[in-house]
């Protein structure tokens, strides 16, 4: 073999002519597929050096081997060149992983596929399998596969076959034909392995993304979603899964344990090394859903924490609430919905200046003289909320107690069992020409109980290995902390490509930032940082008793 006159990387054969005045000798023409050809030495003089010796690498022809690459819709297929060391005789193929990390990321991202020992795998099919959503398992992801090879395998058979049969002879005898087989999609588990090489590749840049979120406000709470799909050697192994959450929704942390609330003490540890080596200052409060008090010492919690001791503990108030609401005969129970929003009015308060200015804003959009309906959503978007004082909310819980503890529906039963015992600037947007504030809830565990709504998503299918858990976790977490920084600032999903490749982002940023003056990929993080420098973001973490 020898290198074709003309380089490039994408080579397509003619295929099928369009018009067929006799019919064609065979069907290869119309079951031809593309040729990806891989020669970074010869294409763009790089320079390469062996990885044994580290003597600069020299053309040595063409690699032999044709291998076979999974795409979408079939397969390619794809040749690379043969390199060989001066200096200790070694010969190595360019499509080694250890020739492309030589590469700078621009000529890394045109290498388009993983590879394994004896197939290979396109970055597209992968990229599918990196979306965590529920039924976005490897099995769907090859039935899927299996019905658009087959989609095409059929197109080409079809076209083929009906041009033998336009150009066929009436009454003349038909001659068999035949047409290349269907090759076989790998199966689940060669699938689930390249996307584990793919991740594993990344590890340290996932690492790196995870590890560097950080809050000035922590939740913390546990769930037993998700360990129920632990399978193998590792299934029954953990029981619950606890998450570190930040004001912005995101996911510092998140450890599997056998029991609740055993074995956090690494937790703890970690969380306070990760802000003492990046020498941020650490939170101002911690809100948990249980031991977050103590008749005698610090708190439980507070003391997992012991380097923080000015950190302030706080029960979540919807947990609070759950407490009071343990205590109804049922949730089903016709007066449950007035009990629970006014149990909300005992600990809640709305900030009157930001429903004033939403008051003004739904006015100057309605017409002034219409009445003007604040709906729940618009309220909790647009207004801050602050807790009453402790006094005041435990004179109306009183109240609140009082006042149904006699009540009963129309069947006689009555709601209470006798025997039981704030935000952060998101942005703005406008509304009847009025600029109003966006908020979102920054105090509680609120985010944290929606991002476990989310969590068993993380791991498709019904189970999984210990070693595809925790590359499925990583991954998930990477995806969500993304999502919501993006979330974090109002209009910013829409200015904001979605990668979540650190390595790229990071290498356009420095492109762009050369060449065109701005960070491409960091708007959301510089509105971020122009509310803090600004002093927008000015409520309260928690009220002054």
């Amino acid at each position: 073999m020898s290198s074709p006159p003309t380089l490039r990387l994408w080579w397509y054969p003619p295929g099928a002519r369009p018009l067929y005045t006799q019919p064609p000798e065979s069907s290869h023409g119309f079951f031809q597929r593309p040729f990806f050809l891989w020669m970074p030495y010869k294409m763009w003089a790089c320079r390469l050096v062996c990885p044994s010796c580290d003597t600069k690498l020299t053309g040595a022809g063409l690699y032999k081997t044709v291998r076979r690459v999974l795409d979408r819709d079939g397969w390619y297929f794809m040749g690379t060149e043969y390199l060989e060391c001066r200096s200790c005789g070694k010969k190595i193929a360019t499509w080694a992983q250890d020739i492309i990390n030589q590469l700078d990321l621009s000529h890394q991202d045109q290498f388009p596929a993983v590879l394994t020992y004896k197939l290979s795998c396109h970055k597209s099919v992968i990229l599918q399998m990196r979306q965590q959503t529920l039924g976005n398992s490897a099995t769907c992801l090859r039935k899927q596969l299996v019905e658009d090879h087959t989609e095409t395998w059929m197109s080409c058979t079809a076209t083929y076959l009906g041009v033998l049969e336009k150009l066929g002879v009436a009454g003349a005898a038909v001659q068999p034909v035949t047409v290349p087989p269907l090759h076989p999609v790998p199966t689940v588990g060669w699938l689930l392995s390249v996307f584990v090489r793919d991740a594993l590749s990344r590890l340290e840049a996932t690492k790196a993304r995870v590890t560097s979120i950080f809050g000035k406000i922590l939740k913390m709470e546990s769930t037993k979603k998700m360990t129920s799909k632990l399978a193998g050697k590792a299934a029954g192994t953990a029981a619950w899964v606890t998450n570190v959450g930040n004001e912005y929704g995101q996911v510092l942390m998140s450890v599997l344990t056998a029991a609740k609330g055993d074995g956090l003490l690494p937790l703890a540890a970690g969380l306070m090394r990760r802000y003492r080596e990046a020498q941020v200052a650490p939170p101002a409060v911690l809100y948990v859903d249980r031991d977050c008090c103590s008749l005698a010492g610090r708190k439980h919690a507070a003391a997992m924490f012991s380097e923080w001791d000015r950190l302030v503990v706080r029960l979540d108030v919807w947990h609070l609430m759950q407490r009071f609401a343990r205590g109804v005969t049922t949730e089903s129970h016709q007066l449950y919905p007035q009990f629970m929003a006014r149990l909300s009015y005992a600990i809640y308060l709305w900030d009157q200046d930001d429903l004033a200015l939403l008051e003004k804003a739904k006015r100057a959009e309605e017409g002034r003289d219409s009445y003007i309906h604040l709906s729940a959503k618009e309220l909790v978007r647009h207004c801050r909320r602050y807790t009453r004082g402790a006094a005041e909310t435990e004179r109306l819980i009183q109240e609140l107690l009082d006042q149904f503890w006699d009540l009963q529906n129309n069947l006689g039963v009555v709601l209470i069992h006798r025997s039981s015992g704030s935000g952060a600037l998101q942005g703005e947007l406008t509304k009847g020409g009025i600029r109003l504030p966006v908020y979102r809830c920054a105090r509680g565990s609120t985010s944290l109980e929606f991002f476990h709504l989310h969590l068993n998503g993380f791991i498709p299918g019904t189970s999984a290995s210990a070693l595809h858990f925790q590359v499925y976790l990583l991954e998930g977490l990477v995806r969500w902390n993304e999502d919501r920084g993006r979330a974090s600032v109002e209009g910013v999903q829409r200015l904001v490509p979605r990668s979540y490749d650190a390595r790229r982002q990071n290498y356009l940023n420095r492109l762009t930032q050369k060449y065109m003056g701005n960070l491409f990929f960091c708007i959301y993080m510089m509105h971020l940082a122009q509310m803090d420098v600004a002093g927008t973001n000015t409520s309260p973490l928690w009220p002054t008793p």
